[in-house]
């Protein structure tokens, strides 16, 4: 798969979570940092989502516990940022505000990691944040909240 590829895939991913919610969205065609457009009937207002994806979970560091992690601009123009993992099918959506303070890397060029192991970690990263503290950013938790009816 390419990587656009990969990330069409997460784009419609998204989109096929939240119409399963009974939520609209529409797919931009430019990529100007802003990939999906949502429209909650609830709150009549349109929001605009970049979305991040990865095919699978990797090593840390290249050996160490499997982690997912993405990269997006801190000046991202987008007020969500959806973060998909293919290999699990999973989506969690972020506020943009959110996303830059959960971060734990920023570069001096302005893009941002935000990163965490699958698996509680072990051993020295006994700290770090891994999956299960991420529930509550999934989608289906999420849209509710982010998107009324």
């Amino acid at each position: 798969m390419t990587t656009q590829h990969i990330g069409a895939a997460g784009e419609l991913l998204v989109q096929y979570r939240l119409l399963k919610g009974g939520i609209d969205s529409a797919r931009l065609t430019t990529d100007a940092g802003i990939d999906l457009v949502v429209y909650a009937p609830g709150s009549a207002k349109a929001t605009t989502v970049q979305v991040k994806t990865n095919l699978a979970a990797k090593p840390a560091g290249g050996k160490g516990q499997l982690s997912r992690g993405w990269d997006f601009p801190d000046a991202c123009p987008a007020q969500l940022l959806a973060l998909v993992a293919l290999d699990s099918d999973r989506v969690w959506l972020l506020t943009i505000t959110e996303a830059r303070e959960l971060a734990q890397q920023h570069s001096p060029k302005g893009i941002r990691k935000l990163y965490w192991f699958v698996e509680p970690p072990c051993g020295r990263a006994t700290g770090a944040r891994h999956e299960g503290q991420m529930a509550q950013y999934l989608l289906e938790s999420r849209a509710p909240q982010l998107f009324p009816h």
